[in-house]
C-alpha cells in the first residue's frame, strides 16, 4: 500500500484554514484530549477514548459534517477517525467479554493495553498526515465500494 501524495488545500485570503480542514483539526484535537485524559487519569486510554465526552462530540461532528468532504482527500480522515472510534469500541467490548472469566482477565488486560496504544497511533498518525495535507490510506475494500 503506497502513501497518498500531499494535496493542496484552499487557504482563505486571510491565511486561515478552510472550514472542513479546520473541523478535522478540531476532531483530532477532541480525540487527543480523550486519549490524554486516559493517560493522565485512572481511566484507560481506550475507556477515555470511547466513553469520554470529547471523543463522543468528535464522532457527532464527524457524522454531521462528513457530507461536506465526500469525494475529497479529507474524506479519508473522516473515515480514519470513525473507524478508529468504532474499532476501539469493538475491542473494548471484546475485552469486557474476556474479563468475565478468570482465565480471560490477563487477555482482556492485553487487549485494553494494545488497543490503547493503537488508538494513540491512529490519532497521532492521522493528525500528522492532516498537518502535512496528506490523505489517509484507504483499505482496498473501501476503494472497490
Amino acid at each position: 500500500m503506497t502513501e497518498p501524495e500531499a494535496i493542496p488545500v484552499d487557504v482563505g485570503a486571510d491565511g486561515q484554514l478552510d472550514g472542513p480542514r479546520a473541523w478535522c483539526h478540531v476532531m483530532y484535537g477532541l480525540h487527543a484530549v480523550s486519549a490524554a485524559s486516559g493517560i493522565l487519569s485512572s481511566a484507560t486510554i481506550i475507556g477515555a477514548f470511547v466513553f469520554g465526552w470529547p471523543s463522543i462530540i468528535a464522532v457527532i461532528i464527524n457524522y454531521v459534517t462528513r457530507d461536506k468532504v465526500r469525494g475529497t482527500w479529507l474524506a479519508s480522515h473522516w473515515r480514519w477517525q470513525l473507524r478508529s472510534f468504532w474499532f476501539a469500541a469493538l475491542w473494548l467490548l471484546v475485552a469486557g467479554l474476556l474479563a468475565f472469566t478468570l482465565i480471560g482477565i490477563p487477555a482482556a488486560f492485553m487487549v485494553i493495553v494494545g488497543t490503547g496504544l493503537w488508538v494513540l497511533y491512529r490519532v497521532i498518525r492521522g493528525w500528522m498526515a492532516l498537518l502535512d495535507r496528506r490523505a489517509m490510506p484507504t483499505p482496498p475494500s473501501a476503494v472497490a465500494a
